[in-house]
Order: C-alpha cells, then structure tokens, then sequence
C-alpha cells in the first residue's frame, strides 16, 4: 500500500477493524473497476492527506477575521489560501468555499436573490438540469415558481429560442445554466444576454465542467454569469465541497446566504482539501489533464457511434456522454446493472423525451474524468467501447457468466493504471 493510504489507516486497522476493511475492500474496488460515472473522480495523495488531516477538529464559524470562536489563526489562512486560488483559477471577484457541497451553494444562491414564490428558470431535469434548478421534487421546485427550458428534439443540444420566449413572457428572477448531463458546450454569452433583457441573475452552475474551465477545456462563464455555483470534486478532482463564485456587488449577499444563512461551521479539512486541488488545478499539467478528459470523451464517443449507439446530440464537447439504449432494445437500469458486474460502473440516466420512467429510464450517463486520472488516453476508449457492447449485448442474451469474463480482463487491464492512495498489499 502506498504510504498515504498506511498513515491515514493505521490508527484505524486497530480502532475498528471493520471499518478499515470496508476502507480497503472499496480501494480494492475502485482499483478493479473502470469508473465512468461521469460525477466521479480520483483525489491525488496530497488531496486525501489533507481531507483527513486535524482541521477536522476545529469549528470556525463566520469568515477569516470575523469568527465566533477563538484560536482560528491557522484556520483563517487555510480559507484565506482556498479563497485566493479560487479567484485565481477561476478569473473570479469573489469566492465563498464554505458550502458543503453542490445543493446547499445552490440554495445558498435562491436565498441570495429570491424569495419564496418568486419565479426562477432553469433546465428541466429530464432535459439535462439539476434538482436544485427548480425541479417539482426538489425544495427549490416546492418553494419556488420554476420555469424549464429543455433542448432541441433534433439536436439535442439547448433549445436557446424557447430559454429567450419563457425568460421574456415569465420575467424570472434567476435564470440557471449548467446541468448534470449536458454533453455539449453551454453557450454562456448567449443565456447573458437574455438575462440581462429581462433583468435577472444569470447563475452558471459548473459543477460537472468546473476542471475543464480551469484547464481551458471549456469556455468560462466568468464575465457572462454573475454568480457561478460548483462542487469542488467531479472534474475539478477536489474533495466533496462546493463553491460560489460572483461579482463584487453580490460578494456581501451570498457569504451572508451561506452563513448565517443556511450552514454553521465550515469543514475546515476539507476547505484545506479544497485549497491543495486548486493549486493542483494552476498547474500545466492540470490543463493537459482537461484537455485529455475532453478527447477521450470524444473517442469513446466515436467508439460507441461506431458501434452503433445513439448519443444524445451525437457526441460530447467535454467529459460527458449520455446514450439512449432504445434502439438497442435495453433499458438504461438494466444495462447499468449488468456492467458493474463486468467491472464498468456508470449510471442510468434519462435522455430527452425518454419514453421510459426516471427510475427505469432509457439511457446510460458516461464521463471520462476518472479513466483519464488513471493516465487512460484515447485508445483506451475503443476497449472500453468494446466491453461495454459486449456486456450490453450479453445482458440482452441473458448470458450472464460472461460478464465475470469480461470483469476479468478489466481487472488485469486497469493494473497499468493505478488509483492515488491505494493499491495492493
């Protein structure tokens, strides 16, 4: 095992046993298996250190400088650290690191600039969107009068015609962009200039593409978008935490959303966390890294099409791919059940206009973050292609002992390319 995983586990191995075992058997997992879910990734050594470091023992609440308890000198540095590395990779004003993960900054952004029954828009979330885009389901559909855009039936991609008519006749508050299955580039000058007509808040939600803004692998919204919302792990490849970013004018309303607005403390293990991936992210490497997750994108896309697999929109522009199975005659949940156990974990997920219900949809969601961590390139992509045909094809044949087989060679294959803080004893 590597000496980041011995230290971070050797108190615990007698601590609790169990534990521990679960630990490892989950690195032995995520070792063996080729991960696509394309919200997931793998945290360098340095990031994982600092996740289970003592900053966990301290409590913080309020900002650098204006705290509501004693002995935060070392604690008001680490955020001031997380803060100035946001504003640097990012281009940004403003930076709150606080949020504990993607939800509650989304919220935090509601309580900013709305009130409940206000009229907010966002993209539907069986188009592509988010839950806290305002969907039914959510708090933020229950609480306030959500408006949803969706995307072209021909093309797929974001029907910008239909965002202009519902902004204009429903004059919303917020409008959000971003989403959590959107594999095209989201056009961000276009939805400012709507916002700006109808006077509202333009919220870039970057949580899924924040590592390919900061690597120059996707245009940013910085300078369209007047607050920008992030999770700090998926592409960013930080621990679980979230961000949110805005002008100047907003920086007042949004730290006071988030505290004493909605959270307490702030996880100062993971602001640290948060800190060391965005120095990871100023790096060179760090845009040769989001330049490769895009390619591999596009090559696994080419592989599938080649295939024969429906992409919604036909491809990818960034880290995602999402596949609607109807014409292959398979289910969504099935396939993605029957690929975890070949050693292929993704998720089902629904297309545009699925046919099928949410929990049973038509459609698989693949993203290329974490194979391209491991040190995966392009040609790995038509191998991967090709196992999860194989699986899909066999889940359609009821021929279940291949999928062993298949799990197989993925286990011996992916030994070329091992996982930050784990491997075998």
């Amino acid at each position: 095992m590597t000496d980041a995983y011995e230290r971070l586990t050797a108190s615990l191995a007698s601590a609790d046993p169990e534990i521990e075992r679960l630990i490892d058997a989950e690195g032995r997992r995520q070792s063996e298996k080729i991960r696509l879910i394309a919200s997931e990734n793998y945290v360098s050594e340095a990031v994982l250190e600092a996740t289970g470091s003592i900053l966990t023992n301290k409590y913080s609440e309020g900002y650098a400088g204006k705290r509501y308890y004693e002995g935060q000198q070392i604690i008001d540095q680490v955020e001031e650290l997380a803060i100035g590395r946001a504003k640097d990779v990012f281009g940004v004003e403003h930076a709150n690191v606080q949020p504990y993960s993607g939800s509650p900054a989304n919220l935090a952004v509601y309580m900013a600039f709305a009130n409940p029954g206000d009229t907010v828009m966002g993209m539907g979330l069986p188009m592509g969107g988010h839950l806290t885009h305002g969907w039914k389901v959510s708090a933020t559909g229950k609480w306030f009068n959500a408006v949803h855009y969706g995307v072209e039936k021909d093309t797929g991609r974001i029907d910008m015609d239909e965002v202009a008519d519902l902004a204009k006749e429903h004059r919303p508050k917020l409008i959000f962009c971003g989403g959590t299955a959107i594999p095209r580039t989201v056009d961000f000058p276009a939805f400012a200039e709507i916002a700006r007509e109808v006077g509202a808040v333009l919220v870039a939600d970057i949580a899924h593409i924040a590592g390919l803004v900061a690597g120059g692998a996707h245009p940013s919204p910085v300078g369209h978008a007047e607050v920008v919302t992030t999770t700090t792990h998926k592409t960013l490849r930080g621990p679980r935490g979230a961000m949110i970013m805005s002008t100047a004018e907003h920086a007042k309303a949004i730290d006071k959303s988030v505290f004493p607005g909605l959270q307490g403390g702030p996880h100062n293990h993971t602001t640290a966390a948060i800190a060391v991936a965005l120095r990871e992210a100023a790096h060179e490497s760090f845009r040769d890294y989001a330049h490769q997750i895009v390619a591999n994108s596009q090559a696994l896309a080419r592989a599938l099409n080649d295939r024969g697999y429906d992409l919604v929109s036909g491809g990818s522009d960034n880290h995602l791919n999402l596949v609607d199975l109807t014409n292959k005659g398979i289910g969504g949940k099935p396939a993605a059940k029957a690929l975890d156990q070949a050693g292929i974990e993704l998720n089902f997920n629904t297309v545009p206009f699925d046919q099928r219900k949410p929990f049973d949809p038509s459609g698989l969601r693949i993203g290329t973050a974490a194979v391209t961590t491991r040190g995966m390139t392009e040609g790995d992509m038509d191998l991967i292609a090709g196992w999860i045909d194989r699986t899909i094809e066999a889940a359609k044949a009821d021929k279940t002992d291949q999928y062993s087989t298949i799990a197989g060679e993925i286990s011996e294959f992916v030994k070329q390319y091992p996982i930050p803080g784990w491997s075998e004893s």
